[in-house]
């Protein structure tokens, strides 16, 4: 099962898709943001590699903790990927 909205993106999707992406991340659930992606999905952070979603949540805990100034702010794109950008709330 797919969820919407799904590529291409016009304006108002593309904005759709970032106002989900920017809900889910700043909700900080690291369970609910790591269901975003596959079971075995690969991740880098800096020097940091993690595989699969149990090490995405426990990256996910310990960044949070560290960095809970932070919110995700998107961008949107209908030519790309729709970027983000990391601010202090």
């Amino acid at each position: 099962m797919t969820r919407p909205p799904v590529p291409p993106f016009d304006e108002e999707t593309a904005r759709q898709k970032v106002k989900a992406a920017e809900d889910g991340w700043n909700s900080r659930n690291p369970e609910k943001v790591a269901l975003a992606y596959t079971p075995d999905s690969k991740w880098r952070n800096r020097d940091e590699f993690f595989k699969g979603r149990e090490e995405i949540v426990a990256f996910l805990k310990r960044k949070w903790e560290r960095e809970s100034g932070h919110r995700l702010r998107g961008v949107a794109s209908t030519g790309h990927e729709p970027e983000a950008e990391s601010a202090l709330a």
